[in-house]
């Protein structure tokens, strides 16, 4: 029989064991010791390092470049030529609109959030009479546990989710489930964040902005202490120290201090031109966005020196950061969606490039040039109607091939002018034919004879 959707059937009990206790960022540490792995910091709370803008910056860039990408459905054919597939298919609505309340940009970029933020994607798949996929749902990552049964099925323990329909905790096959992962550096069906590697420096950074508010909360002064040449009883120190935060600090920073017996005022913090706090704190974006893969120049760092143009720069950055997650992103979706031998989603690349014009338009004339397309095909990118001949690639005629060209250079002068061709003459008659001609001239001569002869003058 069937519930929501999936088949149930009776089997042999498993015994099913967790890989890894809820899915979080820190869940997969194992230290002999609670700290051990950072005895000496601690780690800011996953809210507070997503606060930090080196970590928003990778996540938002990353995840809104790919969302906006127009997924397609392409069919491949007997010449391994991919054509796109616009209409007819079963495919086809799931990935134009994937569930009932996000658009496809919003559902790919709540993939991609998730993946760089836990590790991992979990995505429930909604089937209909057929059983083809009719909705995909993504499922918060700290509330799926994968399981492994001790035959080696996978299985995935859902909390619930009532935005997925979930409305009580269930226990599903791994057939009903998309999991895409970031690198798995211990367990195949744990994805381990970039989080993992960069959250001591993200943690660092929240320290210096904070240490840099409350600087500025204090006038731009930094603290200190009073001193004396003489001794100091506590009784004194406490009632000098009471009195100087009462009227001293808080918002009566600024007043004028009357020092007496020799009292005097030194500041205790380290300036931030000795601290280093500018570089210290970009030291800190660089090392985020390096575990992100993210090339700096996307989040306001310099551009890469000797790259010019717009092209080479994202392609730079599609290579290094967003290709490895857009493969995955596919074949995940291959796979998810049970998509026959030659189909296959692909992500459409052109809108990396959609804002640039020069760019876009200097690649379709290198292309059109080349003979690789025809005019009407980029046209067609361009969302331009077709033109009469357009239809077929150009190449300039003095083109010639490389087996053309060595028999040129065979000859004994290569670079001569090529001479005109000899007249051909013009075949002889056939004897058939000239004896027909003879023929037919003496039958004329004879019917003109006669006639004279015939004649009789008046």
């Amino acid at each position: 029989m069937k519930i929501l959707g999936f088949e149930i059937t009776r089997r042999k009990a498993q015994t099913l064991s967790a890989v890894i206790s809820r899915g979080g960022w820190f869940g997969i540490l194992r230290e002999s010791f609670s700290g051990a792995w950072q005895s000496n910091v601690a780690v800011d709370a996953p809210r507070e390092i997503l606060a930090f803008s080196g970590v928003f910056a990778c996540c938002t860039a990353i995840a809104g470049d790919i969302g906006k990408l127009r997924p397609k459905l392409v069919e491949e054919d007997e010449q391994g030529i991919c054509n796109e597939i616009k209409k007819g298919s079963p495919f086809l609505p799931v990935l134009r609109k994937p569930n009932k309340f996000q658009t496809r940009i919003k559902f790919f970029e709540q993939w991609i959030v998730s993946k760089l933020l836990y590790g991992n994607t979990y995505v429930l798949k909604r089937r209909d009479g057929r059983g083809l996929v009719n909705g995909l749902y993504i499922l918060d990552a700290q509330r799926v546990t994968p399981l492994v049964a001790e035959n080696g099925d996978v299985y995935y323990q859902l909390a619930v989710d009532h935005l997925s329909g979930l409305t009580g905790p269930l226990t599903v096959p791994a057939s009903e489930i998309i999991h895409d992962t970031m690198v798995c550096l211990w367990h195949p069906l744990v994805g381990v964040s970039a989080i993992y590697a960069c959250a001591l420096s993200a943690t660092m950074g929240n320290r210096i902005q904070a240490n840099s508010t409350k600087f500025f909360d204090n006038m731009s002064r930094p603290s200190g202490m009073l001193s004396a040449p003489g001794e100091i009883h506590d009784d004194v120190a406490a009632r000098l120290k009471a009195h100087w935060e009462e009227n001293f600090s808080g918002k009566n920073i600024g007043r004028v201090a009357v020092l007496g017996d020799g009292l005097k005022y030194e500041a205790m913090t380290i300036p931030a031109q000795e601290a280093q706090l500018i570089e210290q704190l970009r030291w800190t974006v660089e090392d985020v966005a390096r575990c992100f893969h993210m090339p700096l120049f996307k989040i306001g760092g310099p551009m890469p020196a000797g790259v010019t143009g717009t092209a080479a720069v994202q392609q730079m950055y599609y290579t290094d950061c967003l290709q490895s997650l857009i493969e995955s992103l596919e074949l995940s979706l291959d796979e998810g969606l049970s998509l026959p031998a030659n189909y296959y989603t692909e992500l459409d690349l052109d809108g990396l490039l959609r804002m640039d014009t020069m760019a876009r338009l200097d690649t379709l004339g290198k292309a059109v040039g080349a003979g690789i397309m025809a005019p009407d095909e980029a046209r067609a990118k361009e969302n331009l109607p077709a033109v009469p001949g357009g239809k077929y690639p150009y190449l300039q005629q003095q083109n010639f091939s490389l087996e053309a060209l060595a028999k040129r250079d065979a000859l004994a002068d290569p670079f001569a002018a090529a001479k005109p061709p000899a007249p051909v003459p013009a075949p002889a008659p056939a004897p058939e034919a000239a004896n027909d001609g003879l023929a037919a001239a003496a039958a004329m001569a004879d019917i003109f004879i006669k006639g004279l002869e015939e004649y009789e003058p008046a």
